[in-house]
């Protein structure tokens, strides 16, 4: 019978990344590196994940996902990705500016890059008083003006400046243009399983080989959507609410959740994942059996298992659901 799966986070080191994730998270980093990603749940193989408890300890979740199929997403959920692990799950440390850059649609990724698009949506945990991102592009660009100002080494007036706090959540649909421009930013990241990338520009930061990184200028204006608006959702709890369903799309689902004590969850159409974003606690199933939830964890409960968590702790939980 499957469990609760605790997976080894996978930590990627960018030039933008820095050392929040522990300060912020407790999550315990390798020295002498800027960590940019901390990959939590994940079955791409830029970074993927290995079962850290019970009998199916060592093995990645390609594996587990290929061998236990509908029995650990749910039924519906297999039937429409019976070929890759549908989700990935990150955090996110921004502590210089990402790189202004936009993501492909399914229909794009799969023709060149043969990888799902990405859909994507941003949960903040932290962020400065200062901190500000890119979010869309100005009223009046468009596809031409675009080309001609960013071949030019142009990137002033193109793109919206927005100020964001901790707890906003952002929906990043293919074709938005987005990054973070000024003071420190940590997210939680749902998205699909994909690692395609169209970088617009990067700020003319040197990497570590003395280079600039690459742009995909021409690629990026194929997919912005130039009519796009992005909102800022605010899913602070009002009045006493201790749950809310923040987005639902085609993709996942992701509820916020305050847990008093305790807490029955069950889900029959789709595997949960929880994202730990303040406190403690432990997961239960079977009635005796149990693991610990901390700050800057993540878990996967496949689908059909009756959980009960208990502590006092606030959760992002996603599930694939129509």
């Amino acid at each position: 019978m499957l469990y609760p799966l605790k997976f080894k986070k996978v930590f990627i080191e960018k030039i933008w990344g820095g050392k929040n994730l522990e300060k912020k998270l407790n999550i315990h980093l390798p020295k002498d590196k800027n960590i940019g990603e901390s990959w939590e749940i994940s079955a791409h193989p830029n970074g993927m994940g290995i079962a850290l408890n019970g009998k199916l300890k060592g093995k990645t979740l390609k594996e587990i996902y290929s061998e236990y199929k509908d029995k650990l997403v749910g039924k519906k959920v297999f039937e429409k990705y019976p070929n890759k692990f549908p989700l990935l799950i990150k955090f996110l440390d921004v502590n210089d500016r990402l790189s202004i850059q936009v993501h492909p649609s399914d229909e794009v990724a799969m023709k060149k890059h043969n990888e799902f698009g990405k859909s994507e949506s941003w949960y903040i945990v932290y962020a400065s008083d200062d901190a500000t991102l890119i979010l869309g592009t100005k009223p009046g660009v468009t596809k031409e003006k675009f080309l001609e100002k960013v071949k030019n080494n142009d990137f002033s007036d193109l793109f919206e400046e927005r100020s964001v706090k901790t707890g906003d959540f952002i929906d990043i649909t293919p074709g938005t243009v987005h990054a973070s421009l000024k003071g420190s930013v940590i997210f939680a990241e749902i998205q699909q399983s994909s690692d395609v990338t169209y970088r617009i520009y990067d700020f003319d930061r040197i990497d570590k080989d003395g280079k600039k990184r690459e742009l995909h200028l021409d690629n990026a204006a194929d997919v912005i959507d130039f009519e796009k608006k992005v909102e800022i959702k605010n899913t602070n709890f009002q009045n006493g609410e201790n749950k809310k369903n923040i987005i639902k799309n085609e993709f996942y689902s992701i509820d916020k959740i305050k847990i008093l004590n305790s807490y029955e969850d069950f889900c029959s159409e789709s595997m949960i994942i929880y994202t730990v974003l303040d406190g403690n606690g432990k997961v239960f199933w079977n009635e005796n059996e149990f693991l610990e939830l901390k700050k800057g964890e993540n878990i996967l409960i496949p689908v059909d298992l009756k959980v009960q968590l208990e502590g006092n702790f606030e959760i992002l939980r996603t599930t694939i659901e129509e």
